[in-house]
């Protein structure tokens, strides 16, 4: 099973994109974030043409988050946590892979910049919520991907150069130790495990040539539980949409499950 996951940085600016991306690479199921619509608004037609079942929880303009799914997905859950805010950052629901239950977690987690601001403050309080509940659901649920747009850069490997985000929402040391937090709740960052010391990229900035110089940053995970890590296959990141016209500025991320 192939699960992909991509910012597509508004579904309706990138559909061609994206139906090109599901025609050429196949995926089985695809989270994609900040997809910028209500759900009256989202192109499930289009998708379901393509063989595709789309499950969105949507808001105007902003955020946002689905699945595009040719398998089935069970016990959808928009109400993941309490968002402070109200926004649509959150969508759960259940698959089977063989003879296993997995529950799937689609997020997109605030950038949180300025970091002076109540954006920041947001994004801490958003994280701790998060954890809070993942913590919660694994004692019941042990099999668990968490996919998506985390808005965290992980370590110094994971951007072109570090020294320009120490200060960043993306990057600042306490955020960084609650991606840890939630990592050490049980959970393997799948990329980093088969690739210790590869420098990859999943996002390049639309501003000052960053694609074309290769100025970018990893900050699109998968997340998987202790006990999924030996069903896990191979991870990749597909940077062919980057360079499409158009293009979003993050790259899908592609999970392989045995």
């Amino acid at each position: 099973m192939k699960i992909s996951s991509w910012n597509v940085n508004s579904v309706r600016a990138r559909l061609n994109n994206i139906i090109t991306y599901l025609k050429s690479s196949n995926p089985d199921l695809l989270m994609i974030q900040e997809i910028k619509t209500e759900e009256k608004n989202f192109p499930y037609d289009e998708f379901k043409t393509h063989g595709y079942k789309s499950y969105v929880f949507g808001q105007k303009s902003y955020n946002g988050v689905a699945f595009i799914s040719k398998v089935n997905i069970e016990k959808i859950d928009i109400n993941f946590i309490k968002d402070v805010n109200k926004q649509s950052r959150i969508i759960v629901g259940t698959i089977k892979n063989k003879s296993k239950d997995i529950k799937l977690v689609n997020v997109y987690v605030p950038n949180g910049n300025p970091i002076e601001t109540e954006k920041y403050d947001y994004k801490k309080k958003w994280y701790d919520l998060f954890i809070k509940k993942i913590k919660k659901v694994l004692t019941n649920d042990t099999n668990i991907i968490i996919g998506g747009d985390f808005n965290i850069i992980p370590e110094k490997i994971d951007v072109y150069d570090h020294t320009k985000y120490e200060n960043d929402a993306l990057f600042k040391l306490e955020i960084r130790k609650k991606f840890r937090e939630l990592i050490n709740l049980g959970f393997y960052d799948v990329y980093r495990y088969f690739n210790k010391n590869k420098c990859e990229y999943t996002f390049w900035d639309y501003m000052a040539g960053s694609w074309q110089k290769d100025h970018g940053m990893r900050i699109d995970h998968f997340l998987v539980s202790n006990n999924l890590i030996h069903d896990i296959k191979n991870i990749t990141i597909d940077k062919k949409p980057r360079s499409k016209i158009k293009p979003s500025d993050h790259t899908p991320i592609e999970l392989i499950i045995n």
